[in-house]
């Protein structure tokens, strides 16, 4: 099978992003994939809209969502283990710190330009996305009572960014004492109080 276009421009520009771990341009991504630049932006009209779909395939092929269709696992678990995926980047101390650094140092320190935030957001949003899909699958399911799947959707991300702060800060003896606990607690909020 031959891959379109698109794919071709979209797989161009996300080698282009892993080898330089820099912003692809149009040209560079054009040459790549063996197309025009005019045909490029027949597809990306513009390179905002090129980086938003190559950090979109990158998140998504970083984070599988498989395990959420697994019927056979009770709706909780599910959701925990999805969940605690998005915790992979942050799994040991060091990882942790290094992660959060790279992330400060990209996207919010003052050195960071207007467009690495966007860039960002468009990483954030795509995690929101997930998640979102995750609860609409359970409530599809009936496992879940019907609710603001946004709003439930932001709490969760931010106990899921808290968890992922003190893996940079607290030694793990003093965090593992209390992050299945505060997952646990985060997710019976959600379901609208603990299992019974």
């Amino acid at each position: 099978m031959t891959i379109g276009t698109r794919e071709r421009i979209l797989d161009a520009a996300k080698e282009i992003t892993r080898e330089a771990l820099e912003r692809p341009s149009v040209r560079a991504v054009a040459a790549r994939a063996g197309v025009g630049a005019s045909t490029l932006r027949h597809y990306f009209p513009t390179q905002r809209a090129l980086i938003d779909a190559v950090l979109t395939d990158i998140y998504a092929e970083a984070m599988p969502d498989a395990r959420i269709h697994d019927t056979s696992v009770p709706p909780r678990e599910r959701l925990r283990e999805s969940l605690w995926a998005l915790l992979e980047p942050f799994t040991t101390e060091t990882q942790a710190r290094e992660t959060w650094q790279t992330i400060y140092e990209a996207f919010i320190s003052p050195e960071s330009t207007d467009e690495a935030r966007t860039g960002y957001l468009v990483l954030i949003r795509q995690a929101e996305l997930r998640v979102e899909s995750w609860l609409a699958i359970l409530e599809a399911e009936g496992a879940l009572a019907p609710g603001d799947t946004r709003e439930r959707t932001r709490f969760l991300m931010a106990v899921i960014d808290g968890l992922s702060l003190d893996r940079a800060i607290l030694p793990a003896s003093e965090r593992l004492k209390f992050e299945a606990s505060t997952l646990t607690m985060a997710i019976d909020a959600v379901f609208g109080g603990p299992e019974h």
